[in-house]
Parts: C-alpha cells; sequence; structure tokens
C-alpha cells in the first residue's frame, strides 16, 4: 500500500484521503502504528535513558510556561504491591519494570505565590484545569519518546478510583492529585492496536457538526467489531441493560459511561485544597 496507507487503515479501519502524497516520516509511522503493552520482558530499564526519557516528557508544551506537572516514580517494593493491590485486576501494575504517576501539580505555583509575595490561591477550576493538561501532556509525551526507544506503555487512570490510598501511598500534598499512572517496560508480545474513531467524526471543519455522527459511528462499530468482536460473556452488566444482539465499541462505552468511575476524586480534590471557583 502506497505512502501511509497500511497505517491509517491499520489504525481507523478505513480508507483516509489524505489529499496527496506526504514525505515519509518515520515518527508519524511510529505513532499512527503505536499499541497498548501489559506483558513486559524480564529486562530492566536502563537508569540513564529512563532519565533521558523523562527529561523529555518534561520538555512537553506547558500552560503559559507555568509547568504544573510532576512525575513520581514508584521504586519502593511495598508501596508498588499496595498500588497493585488496589486493582487486581490489572496485574502489570505490580510486575512492570518501571511504574510512573503523572501528577497534576498547582501546588507548586501556588508556593511559588507564597515565596515572591504574591500569594492567590491556585486551587480554582483554572489551576486544576491547566495543572491536569500540563500532566496529560508530559505523560504523552513520555508515551512516544518511550516507544521511540523501543519500550511499551500502558496507562493506568483507574488509580483515581482509589484516591484515598492512593493519595495515602504516594504522600500527595494539598493541590497535587494524579492524572494517570503509567506501566514501562520492553514489551514481551505485540501488543494491542486499538482502533479509533475515523476523521470523519471527530474533525469538524469551521465549526462543530455531528449531525451525521450516528450512521458513521455504526460503520465505526461494524468494522472495530470485524477485527475485535467483543464476546457476550463481556457485555457489560447485562442484568441491568440486558444482552445485545450486537455489541458494538459505542454500546460497551455507553454502558461504561451509565456507571460513572471515580465517585471518590471530586470530595478528595476539595478536600486536598481545590475550589473550582
Amino acid at each position: 500500500m502506497a505512502g501511509y496507507a497500511k497505517e491509517l487503515m491499520d489504525r481507523f479501519g478505513a480508507n483516509i484521503d489524505l489529499g496527496g502524497e506526504v514525505e515519509d516520516i518515520p515518527f508519524l509511522r511510529q505513532v499512527l502504528a503505536r499499541r497498548t503493552h501489559r506483558a513486559y520482558a524480564d529486562k530492566p530499564v536502563p537508569e540513564p535513558l529512563l532519565r533521558l526519557l523523562t527529561a523529555t516528557a518534561l520538555s512537553a508544551s506547558s500552560k503559559s510556561d507555568f509547568q504544573q506537572a510532576s512525575i513520581i516514580r514508584v521504586t519502593d517494593a511495598q508501596k508498588r504491591a499496595a498500588l497493585a493491590a488496589l486493582i487486581p485486576a490489572m496485574p502489570w501494575i505490580g510486575v512492570a519494570p518501571v511504574f510512573l504517576v503523572f501528577c497534576g501539580d498547582a501546588r507548586r505555583l501556588d508556593r511559588i505565590g507564597q515565596l515572591r509575595a504574591h500569594p492567590q490561591s491556585n486551587g480554582r477550576l483554572e489551576g486544576f484545569f491547566n495543572a491536569a493538561v500540563d500532566a496529560a501532556l508530559v505523560m504523552q509525551t513520555f508515551v512516544l519518546a518511550a516507544e521511540a526507544a523501543g519500550l511499551g506503555c500502558c496507562p493506568i487512570s483507574v488509580i483515581r478510583n482509589h484516591m484515598d490510598r492512593t493519595g495515602e501511598i504516594l504522600g500527595l500534598p494539598d493541590l497535587v492529585f494524579p492524572v494517570a499512572g503509567l506501566c514501562v517496560g520492553y514489551p514481551a508480545a505485540a501488543g494491542h492496536l486499538s482502533l479509533r474513531l475515523p476523521p470523519s467524526i471527530t474533525l469538524h471543519l469551521d465549526r462543530y457538526d455531528d449531525a451525521a455522527m450516528p450512521e458513521r459511528l455504526d460503520a465505526y462499530d461494524r468494522a472495530r467489531d470485524a477485527r475485535h468482536s467483543i464476546p457476550r460473556a463481556q457485555q457489560r452488566n447485562p442484568e441491568k441493560f440486558g444482552e445485545a444482539p450486537f455489541y458494538g465499541w459505542s454500546e460497551d462505552k455507553a454502558r461504561q459511561a451509565a456507571q460513572p468511575e471515580g465517585a471518590a476524586f471530586p470530595p478528595w480534590l476539595r478536600r486536598h485544597g481545590f475550589t473550582f471557583d
């Protein structure tokens, strides 16, 4: 297949018309082909490489140069085991060669204001939002850099479902919160390539327009099912929703969203310095 056609087909399950030829850029191919890895080889990540990757990640864009992200590397065996015990369905948390937690850090700017005699609370909605975005940008930059170095990664956002214990284990002070954990290591298997929603759904021109989404979403569901069908036994909460004769991605995600996660996260944030004003 010419150009990027194979990578685009693998990622979106459809022909994506680029409107012309684009030069071969290996990094773009790598990003299009990226996978989630949950199984890791018994091989340590070299310390110099890990330090370089974290430095690369912290070079990510930052709102107003506030730099409101922090990374916690969890090396203590007891802490790793305690975090893994919170989510037994994800054993890779405890066995990945490296486990990092990417945090939104509104505390640092708050303290800088105090140190420079310009105190102002950074616990409002803007402060939380900026810190969360900064941390997400740093984490994604780390993932792309790690994959360029031959490593595999798996984000772990579910740690926010256990905020009291997670905050205790990591010693999180007020105004610092986890965006996600990240398992890192050399892949032991090919990993999983998720079929993404096509640009016909997610890319808008000049104004937001989702009028055609229902039929396009159905086509995406069918294409994704043809590649990675969800077994009937894995349909979410059939006692509440029943069993669907066709169970696509959108049905699965609608059921998941109908049972919200992270109920403990908002009250934990409010107890730890955020007002969201």
